[in-house]
């Protein structure tokens, strides 16, 4: 009964969704929806704000710190000790004060620690920075994402239109051959060869458009629409004719632009101030302490009473470390580890960014001549379908001939239809590979 219930529910949702109003969008527009909604950015940013705060933390373990402290203990009862005074007086040293009341105020300052804070407080200035390179990135992979699924649906709806023709044109061809074949002009087999190849297109058709509803439904996740609103894009795939800088102007624009390779030398300037953190805890530290004390009893003040006093402290306090068992030295060489290996993706990162930069500028040129070869392509069809259909009206060649030259107009539309989406994604992949 669930799979019955669950057919009759979108039976139900199916003829609402089509009768809405389908959306038009332009690619800028469904970017910039895709960059409001996306979840993975606002991981990032939240991420970037963690890191922000992180740098506000150690920059504020700097500054003096202070703290309120208060307590009450309970102690058992002691014999009271008394020191006899002339006139027959005592004196009472150490009376029994079971309840024992304190409050301090402290204050900690570390005044000098050698450069350890501010290495840290670089570090986190450099990690946020590669937060933030890493929402450029991943702005640009998501731009990247948008265009791609754009003009897939751009190109499958060309498609469907391209099939719509064809299966126009080719219902056309099959009800004149049926009407030849009953005034017996032609033999049976005819007629059903045009059928078969009729058929054939429109299985072309129904892929063309269940092509275009997963196109749809990816484009609709990717700007973060949630209701089933029927997508229609703005656009013209029509590839204007550019010139592509050189490789080696591209490259470097590569190097200069690319928000990965930022990020990656922000935590190699981070990883090497961790270095000179570790570095300074061998150095010595510097710290001034200070408190201010009201206690019942207070410890301080001699004989000792049953009663609220206050006193204060400050001092000055020298550490030096001499010897921890050797765990500052793995701490220091686990940081220059952990440089070299971003150095290392760095330099991989530039080898690997050379080659994509390479790649999308040979598939970028490739495009643009595909639609060179697909515009001569369907330049021939066409002519050859008007020859063929001039000399079957004549009677000089057969059904067969009309329906290959019918099949050739299809594969070469279609063709000049995947090479101008082709080039319009390998233009975004460049620009991608560059930084843009």
């Amino acid at each position: 009964m669930k799979p019955i219930a669950a057919l009759a529910l979108l039976c139900l949702i199916a003829p609402d969704a089509a009768a809405q109003e389908p959306q038009r969008i332009t690619l800028d527009e469904a970017i910039a929806r895709g960059l409001a909604n996306s979840h993975r950015l606002a991981e990032l940013q939240a991420r970037k704000e963690g890191a922000e705060a992180s740098r506000a933390e150690v920059s504020a373990s700097a500054m003096p710190s202070i703290s309120f402290l208060g307590g009450y203990t309970r102690t058992n009862h002691v014999t009271p000790f008394a020191i006899p005074q002339p006139g027959g007086r005592t004196l009472v040293v150490y009376p029994d004060v079971p309840d024992n009341f304190r409050s301090r105020f402290d204050l900690v300052w570390p005044v000098f620690t050698a450069g350890r804070t501010d290495a840290l407080e670089r570090a986190a200035a450099a990690e946020g920075k590669a937060a933030a390179e890493d929402i450029v990135a991943a702005r640009s992979d998501l731009r990247l994402e948008i265009t791609r699924a754009f003009w897939a649906l751009v190109s499958a709806i060309e498609s469907e239109r391209v099939l719509a023709r064809s299966l126009e044109t080719m219902a056309a061809h099959v009800r004149d051959l049926r009407s030849r074949f009953e005034q017996g002009l032609i033999a049976p087999n005819e007629v059903l060869t045009a059928e078969t190849q009729e058929s054939r297109e429109r299985v072309l058709s129904i892929e063309a458009s269940n092509l275009r509803g997963v196109s749809e439904a990816d484009l609709r996740r990717l700007i973060g629409e949630d209701a089933l609103v029927r997508i229609e894009p703005i656009a013209n795939i029509e590839v204007p004719a550019t010139s592509a800088p050189s490789v080696e102007g591209l490259l470097t624009e590569a190097r200069r632009q690319r928000p990965e390779r930022r990020a990656l030398e922000d935590r190699l300037e981070a990883s090497r101030a961790r270095e000179e953190a570790v570095a300074a805890q061998a150095r010595p530290q510097v710290g001034v302490n200070a408190g201010y004390d009201y206690a019942s009893p207070n410890p301080r003040i001699f004989p000792r009473t049953n009663f609220w006093h206050d006193s204060w402290d400050a001092s000055v306090n020298l550490s030096l470390l001499l010897w921890d068992g050797g765990r500052r030295r793995a701490q220091q060489a686990e940081a220059v580890a952990a440089s070299r290996a971003v150095a290392a993706r760095t330099a991989e990162f530039d080898r690997q960014v050379s080659f994509e930069v390479q790649q999308r500028r040979l598939e970028a040129d490739s495009s643009r001549a595909a639609i060179a070869a697909a515009q001569d392509g369907v330049r021939s069809a066409v002519e050859a379908q008007r020859v063929v259909m001039e000399r079957y009206r004549a009677g000089v060649v057969t059904n067969t001939d009309v329906l290959d030259a019918n099949l050739a107009v299809l594969q070469a539309e279609l063709d000049l239809t995947r090479a101008r989406a082709n080039a319009r994604l390998a233009d975004a992949r460049l620009d991608r590979a560059i930084g843009k």
